[in-house]
């Protein structure tokens, strides 16, 4: 039994400039911090964030086929949620507006299975501000939901003038000033219609917001992040790879997972548990072979590395995964993991059924599983309990599964297991 989270958001994340004021002949947002991309974990913030589904990314002309390659599939980025890909325009506000209109594109097409009413709200974030937080995402979101626009922002710490031909005019007052960051929300048919208005009068701006204000439509203010700097200098990359080390230093190193699966049962019907097919006069009925211990493991990992749940990644209505055989689903689940610098160290499994016996197949379960998860099968452990004949588990109508899992966590490159003080190598190099 699977299920997925209805999302509001859609994202959209600005990545088409060249970075010319870097200097390093190279786009900015390529540009490597803590052996990741920069547009990389600018891409997972919004990803991340609980109420987003889709994340459009703005890229340079001629960039589309390279980044769909290197940097979606090279560090699972789709893993998190949906992720496309479109060419930007000359400037920012025209890359906005490229996504904007691919993103209403497949929505009225239908492309994305009817999804237009989940999507509500779209979310822009600068694909040079790599250290926003998910939590800082969804705050925006949900003052989008309530007010309709919002934008994030910090007040300055410093005295403010204004200048003009070197000479100062005035101090202004601070307090009444904001220093505007990204993430920023809004309703999707108002961004739309401002960025439409902007074209139409010729208005340029260097945020979405300020278009939105020419509406005549008011911006709510949610507090930014002080370390979500944009990346526009080579002093900016200094900052940040401190700004890493420091939050590296302070983050739990390990992650607990876990996860529940229950189904019911029929004749006619296979018995699968943890990989192993149990001789038995019922099976399980799902969409794919309806392995609960699979199933269970699978959202145990995804939950301790925080990327959603088996509903999201392998849903019940996408016909290939109709009989799928869910260890397979589990591998490809513990490689998403693995892209995240997520592996597992041990794994609790308690099998929940009045009969068949478990016990005889534990052996063989504990192996499937380590070698789909990456561990050794020590690190593995099988249990089973019965209802003592209560409930729909005792009168053989289901049976159920419950999982913990342990996951070590590392600052990684891109894809691929790690183990002891082995490089760390991106997936294309392994």
């Amino acid at each position: 039994m699977v299920s997925s989270a209805r999302k509001v958001a859609a994202a959209i994340v600005a990545a088409a400039g060249r970075g010319d004021r870097m200097g390093v002949g190279v786009p900015k947002q390529y540009l490597h911090l803590a052996g990741v991309p920069v547009v990389v974990r600018a891409i997972r913030a919004v990803a991340s964030a609980p109420s987003v589904g889709l994340v459009v990314v703005a890229v340079p002309p001629g960039d589309v086929e390279r980044f769909e390659k290197d940097i979606v599939r090279g560090y699972s980025l789709s893993s998190a949620c949906r992720c496309m890909v479109v060419e930007g325009g000359h400037d920012r506000q025209e890359s906005v507006f490229s996504a904007l209109s691919a993103l209403e594109s497949v929505l009225v097409s239908g492309e994305l299975e009817g999804e237009a009413d989940d999507y509500p709200i779209v979310v822009i974030h600068d694909g040079a501000r790599p250290l926003a937080s998910p939590r800082l995402v969804e705050s925006v979101v949900q003052a989008a939901v309530r007010h309709g626009a919002a934008t994030c922002g910090l007040q300055p710490t410093d005295t403010v003038k204004e200048v003009q031909e070197g000479t100062v005019v005035r101090t202004l007052d601070r307090a009444r000033l904001t220093l505007v960051q990204t993430p920023q929300a809004f309703r999707r048919e108002l961004i739309i219609d401002a960025h439409v208005s902007a074209r139409r009068t010729g208005l340029r701006a260097t945020d979405d917001a300020a278009l939105v204000e020419a509406a005549g439509v008011r911006v709510t203010l949610v507090p930014g992040e002080p370390m979500n700097i944009k990346i526009t200098s080579p002093d900016d990359m200094v900052i940040a790879e401190a700004t890493l080390g420091l939050r590296r230093r302070q983050a739990p190193r390990i992650k607990v997972g876990q996860g529940f699966d229950i189904h019911r049962t029929a004749p006619g019907r296979r018995l699968v548990l943890g990989g192993v097919e149990i001789p038995f006069h019922l099976g399980l009925v799902g969409h794919s072979d309806a392995d609960v211990v699979a199933h269970a493991v699978c959202d145990a990992m995804l939950g301790a590395a925080g990327l959603g749940d088996i509903g999201r990644h392998f849903p019940d209505t996408d016909p290939r995964y109709e009989g799928a055989d869910s260890m397979e689903l589990l591998a490809q689940a513990a490689q998403m993991c693995r892209a995240h610098g997520f592996t597992a160290v041990n794994c609790d499994v308690t099998v929940i059924a009045q009969a068949p016996k478990v016990a005889p197949y534990a052996q063989r379960m504990r192996e499937g599983l380590a070698a789909a998860i990456g561990c050794t099968e020590d690190c593995v452990n099988i249990k089973a309990k019965t209802t003592e004949l209560l409930g729909a588990i005792g009168r053989l109508e289901s049976m159920a599964c419950s999982a913990v899992v342990l996951m070590a966590w590392q600052e990684r490159n891109g894809g691929g297991p790690i183990s002891g003080d082995q490089d760390i190598q991106h997936p294309d190099e392994a």
